[in-house]
């Protein structure tokens, strides 16, 4: 009879893995890391549905690094022997720094790439030879595409947050990069929801996985108290500040589907003297940054943020999540409102919805299982808009980064790819209007491609040698 795992010390992981572990103070694995880290150590592919919050990074984290350390192989330059590929900058930093934490007491070598930033640095990076590449989709496929990076030797891949990944049409590049993964690998497959076109994905790239269900399909986290606020379209900024005049909104996220609406509710609320950052594809990776660490340490009550940074905000302690605008895809809320209640802590929700978004909520309701309670005790209530029974507006056009991840490409060959594809359903003019705005937008990780740059001669020098690699 197989022991039950009740703390880390049960998982047969490397001493140096526990070290590191036993350090950051966590002692009992979560549900998903219990399950997942003894299949993945004995080299299981595996399908994993699971919530935000849940452990998820260190379940794969953990047995990766054992695995990868104990056979003791040493990376060829340009030649990662691991790959997590997920969909954001956020995500993707958090990520890299997880592997580095656990890996500290080992010389496992790491590197994160993501668009938005120089390529000199990440290419020397990926030259000198690595165990763990933590990519995102667009900045890999241009690397891949100057011969900067390749993966025919690699040995573990892991297609993390693999839903976000299709709602942010990533779909063309994430097909080219397993176009050139090797038949004999090891497949890591997660997601917070499992609709039918990402288990067909899955299906492409596992083989003979087992699968772990950490919570039912598309479900809220049960600790999340969810309302939602009818209002006329003109009355919800006065809504959202007559919601902070309660002391208690002390750590807040604002989801907005723009970037430009995202910028004018910080504006509004900066104003009224509520401080307030902003973080989507327009910021630079420092002012990103800033962004977080000031709302993570309390300096700022409020965080507005796109669906860019659903999945890329690892902060426990946050009190509220206000839905300013209804995203068009209910998994979006679903991962929107995971940013509260976060290590068994409570959350509350909040959705301020206007007459358009009226049949939003109603998917959304649907797909989640549940009516969320409406909360007439405000003095922008309408009972109008509570009854409205009319459709929402489709969604038209690509533009901003914050509406990419609002419409699920609907076939793997017209959707409005994250790197700028134009549906073949668009007239030809305004497929040539898009083009000439992509070559002025600003390289983002949100999927555009930035401009060839050549590499660094520095790239292609051998790393100094050291002694030993693993402890």
């Amino acid at each position: 009879m197989q022991k039950q795992i009740e703390t880390f010390s049960d998982l047969k992981l490397d001493r140096y893995i526990q070290k590191a572990v036993a350090e950051t103070g966590y002692t009992k694995p979560t549900p998903i890391q219990i399950q997942a880290i003894p299949l993945l150590l004995d080299n299981h592919d595996l399908l994993g549905c699971a919530q935000t919050g849940t452990g998820k990074t260190a379940a794969f984290a953990l047995p990766m690094i054992h695995n990868l350390i104990s056979t003791r192989a040493k990376p060829n330059p340009k030649q990662p022997r691991s790959l997590v590929l997920v969909p954001t900058r956020e995500l993707a930093i958090q990520v890299h720094e997880s592997f580095v934490l656990y890996g500290k007491y080992t010389q496992i070598r790491t590197a994160v790439i993501f668009g938005g930033v120089g390529q000199n640095p990440q290419a020397k990076a990926i030259a000198s030879g690595l165990d763990v590449l933590i990519a995102t989709p667009g900045r890999l496929v241009d690397l891949m595409n100057q011969n900067l990076v390749s993966l025919k030797n690699l040995e573990i891949f892991v297609l993390d947050e693999a839903d976000r990944m299709l709602d942010m049409g990533f779909i063309h590049d994430i097909r080219k990069i397993i176009s050139y993964l090797p038949k004999r690998r090891q497949n890591l497959f997660f997601s917070a929801t499992m609709p039918p076109e990402i288990e067909k994905l899955a299906n492409s790239i596992l083989v003979e996985p087992i699968r772990i269900d950490v919570t039912p399909v598309s479900s809220t986290v049960e600790l999340i108290s969810q309302s939602v606020m009818y209002t006329e379209l003109a009355d919800k900024k006065n809504l959202l500040l007559h919601l902070f005049k309660d002391k208690n909104f002390k750590k807040t996220i604002i989801f907005t589907k723009t970037k430009h609406g995202a910028n004018k509710i910080s504006e509004l609320l900066n104003k009224s003297g509520i401080k307030t950052d902003v973080i989507h594809g327009n910021k630079s990776q420092s002012a990103r940054q800033r962004a977080l660490e000031d709302f993570r340490s309390g300096k700022n009550r409020a965080l507005v943020a796109t669906d860019l940074a659903a999945r890329g905000i690892d902060i426990d302690d946050i009190t509220h999540v206000i839905n300013y605008e209804i995203p068009y895809v209910p998994e979006t809320y679903v991962h929107r409102i995971g940013r509260t209640a976060r290590a068994g802590k409570n959350g509350i929700a909040i959705a301020i919805a206007e007459a358009d978004e009226r049949s939003l909520i109603k998917d959304i309701e649907k797909v989640i299982g549940i009516s969320i309670p409406v909360d007439r005790d405000h003095p922008y209530h309408a009972a109008r808009v509570e009854s409205h029974t009319g459709k929402a507006p489709k969604l038209h056009g690509s533009g901003g980064g914050g509406n990419r991840g609002q419409r699920r490409p609907t076939q793997s060959g017209d959707s409005s790819s994250g790197r700028n594809r134009n549906s073949q359903q668009n007239s030809k003019q305004n497929s040539n209007r898009s083009q000439g705005q992509s070559e002025k937008r600003k390289p983002s990780d949100s999927g555009y491609k930035s401009e060839p740059k050549k590499s660094s001669p520095s790239a292609k020098k051998s790393p100094r040698a050291k002694k030993s690699r693993y402890r």
